[in-house]
Parts: structure tokens; C-alpha cells; sequence
């Protein structure tokens, strides 16, 4: 059995907050499963101990009540489909039989009324999404809820050939399909909705914007790599896990691999901060928004991850920390040796990806200062 790894406190820069309703919005969404029947009865009760509406509530700390518990059902359902199809279930290493049953689901959510998948509880979980997605949102931003589903299922697929390859993939590869099949991307759209304002699509498609996007989907996903280690490496077909690449990538024991994954969401996570200050002085309020809806779903998935059951499965305890650092493990200016990556750091000038010990933000309407979280 793969040694329990003590995690240490991470870097957390970002202060923590939650919605008032968060524990209103974690009972619907448990009421919410079990009226569409998502997943197996001690699926759903075991999920529903999982505090997934607090993660919602985490993300969207001031946001609209409608759409928090929206996106808490959302959440819940992707793990239905994660749990379901895509990492446990019966087509995690059928790529071909995936991405079919996931072009249907698809087809769901662009027309709701199509009759397929007609006695799939998940499909008709999908239908209820794709209808409230379209009342709390614009017609952009359900479009792109749909855009982002699409690289979420066409990333698990990805996946699924890799398991059923039984093929560590390399960590550029890897890098990139964790952008997707995290689905962070299909959070994104929320943070819109959520605060009833819409990004331009010059704004959104932006070099810098898309970038920050990205970094958020890596530091989650870097995280929540972390933060599963412990309960991913006690299943079978344990091949996809930032740790597990690492170890493949450069021949380290499991305690190094650990230091440099938090090493570099770590380098990110500063990368993110010094870009966020330069969006901060130069985009529109909504991108101020945007950005400030970014950090709030990089904390939330700090939060979440050290406290739900989900990771810290006290069952076979894992070794996860009880709070986080007020400082970084690494926070070079270097672009990390990640090529599909490598193109953040030319975003931001040398005199705003100086140290974080150099780095001195006016706060302002909108900023936060890096310091204790």
C-alpha cells in the first residue's frame, strides 16, 4: 500500500469567506440528488455528508442564493458523473463507449427537450441544469456553459485512454488535460451568473484573462491532486495524480514529488497574484469581478479539501493539514518547465512577477494583499 504523505499547510493568500445560506443551499442540494435519483442510495448519502453545497457557497460567497444552489447541484452532478462514469465507473477505461455516452449528454444540454437518455437519472439532472442555467444566465454565458462542458467531456475522455492504456502520461500532457477534466472550466460561467454581470467577449477571450482562467484551473487542480492523493492512491488504475506524474516524470520518492507539486502551484498561485494586480489597474469592473470570483474558487477549494469527507475519509485517516502558510514554498519568477504553460509568465512584466517579499500592492478597491488568510 502507497505510505499516507503528510501534507503541509499551503500557501493561502486569499482570504476565506462563505455564503450566509451556505447550510440551506447544502440540504437543497442533498433534496436535489434525491429527487432526480442521482446515483446509487449510499452514493447519495454519502455524498450529502460531504458538505458540497458549503464548497458552492465557498465559491459564490456573495453571490445570488438562486444561482449558489445552482451551481451546488451542478457540483453534485459532476461528481455523479466523475463517480459514476468517468474515474470509477463502468467506462473509466472505455474510452469509445465514454465519449459516446458523453456526446449525449452533451446533445442534452445544447436542446434538453431531445429524447435521449430518457430513463438516465443524470440526463434528466442535466435537463433541470440546462433549464435554471438558462434563466439565471445570459444566452452567452449558458452558450458557454455548454462550450466548457464540452472540454470537460472531451478532457475525461482523454482520461479514460490513458487507464485504459495503463499509461502514466507525461506532465506537459498531463498539465494540459488537467486544465479540462478538473472541470474548473465549468465552473466558471457561475461567477458571472452569479453576480448578475456578463464579460465581454473581447474581455473573456483576452490573452491575460484566459490566463487567469488557467491558472485558477491549475492551482485547483493541483490542489485538489494534492489534497485526493491520499484516497486516489488506495484505488486501482492509480496512474492520474499530479504526485503519481511527478514520481514518473523526474524518478522522485512519493515525500519529494509532493514538495515540488506544492512548489509549483505554489510559483502559479504568485504568478496569479501579480496578474490579478496588473487586471486590477488596467480591466473594466467586470473583469475586477471576474478575477475577484477566481480567487474566491481558489480558496474554496482549499477550504473544502482540508475539511469534507471526501478527502480527508476518516475511514482510513489522511494526513492533510488543519490550517495554511502565509507564505509560498516558491515563488520564483521563472516560468515552470511546462511548455503548454510556459506562455503566463509573458503576460506579466519583470516588475510585477518580482518576489512576493518585493511585490507591494496598493490595496484598492477590489485587491486584497497577500498576507495571512
Amino acid at each position: 500500500m502507497t505510505p499516507t504523505l503528510a501534507v503541509p499547510p499551503t500557501y493561502a493568500p486569499i482570504p476565506s469567506a462563505v455564503h450566509p445560506a451556505h447550510a440551506a443551499i447544502d440540504a437543497g442540494t442533498a433534496a436535489w440528488a434525491d429527487t432526480f435519483k442521482i446515483g446509487q442510495p449510499e452514493w447519495r448519502s454519502r455524498l450529502a455528508a460531504q458538505e458540497i453545497g458549503v464548497f458552492a457557497a465557498r465559491i459564490l460567497p456573495k453571490g445570488e442564493e438562486e444561482v449558489v444552489s445552482l451551481l451546488s447541484d451542478f457540483i453534485l452532478w459532476l461528481f455523479g458523473v466523475d463517480d459514476g462514469y468517468c474515474e470509477n465507473g463502468h467506462l473509466s477505461d472505455k474510452p469509445g463507449e465514454l465519449a459516446a455516452t458523453l456526446l449525449r449528454l452533451l446533445r442534452i444540454a445544447q436542446n434538453p427537450e431531445s429524447p435521449m437518455l430518457t430513463e438516465d437519472p443524470l440526463a434528466e439532472g442535466l435537463r433541470d441544469l440546462t433549464l435554471r442555467v438558462s434563466r439565471c444566465g445570459t444566452s452567452l454565458q449558458a452558450g458557454r456553459w455548454v462550450d466548457t462542458l464540452r472540454e470537460y467531456f472531451f478532457a475525461v475522455v482523454w482520461e479514460a485512454e490513458n487507464r485504459a492504456a495503463n499509461r502514466i502520461p507525461e506532465l506537459n500532457d498531463y498539465t494540459l488535460m488537467r486544465l479540462y477534466d478538473g472541470a474548473t472550466s465549468v465552473v466558471q460561467p457561475f461567477l458571472e451568473m452569479g453576480h448578475g454581470f456578463e464579460l465581454q467577449s473581447h474581455e473573456r477571450d483576452s490573452k491575460a484573462v484566459r490566463a487567469a482562467a488557467e491558472m485558477t484551473s491549475f492551482i485547483t487542480t493541483w490542489d485538489n491532486d494534492i489534497y485526493s492523493h491520499h484516497k486516489e492512491s488506495r484505488g486501482t488504475g492509480y496512474y492520474l495524480n499530479i504526485i503519481r506524474v511527478l514520481e514518473h516524470e523526474y524518478a522522485l520518492s512519493p515525500d519529494k514529488a509532493l514538495t515540488k507539486a506544492i512548489a509549483q502551484r505554489d510559483r502559479v498561485m504568485c504568478l496569479f497574484l501579480s496578474l490579478r494586480a496588473k487586471l486590477d489597474d488596467e480591466g473594466s469592473p467586470q473583469v475586477r469581478q471576474y478575477l475577484r470570483g477566481l480567487s474566491s474558487f481558489i480558496r474554496a477549494t482549499q477550504d473544502w479539501s482540508i475539511s469534507s469527507l471526501r478527502y480527508t475519509t476518516p475511514e482510513d485517516p489522511a494526513a492533510l493539514p488543519s490550517s495554511f502558510t502565509d507564505r509560498p514554498t516558491d515563488d520564483s519568477t521563472d516560468p515552470l518547465d511546462i511548455p503548454s504553460i510556459a506562455w503566463w509568465w509573458d503576460l506579466v512584466p519583470v516588475s510585477r512577477t518580482a518576489p512576493l517579499g518585493q511585490l507591494h500592492v496598493p490595496p484598492g478597491p477590489g485587491r486584497y494583499t497577500p498576507g495571512p488568510a
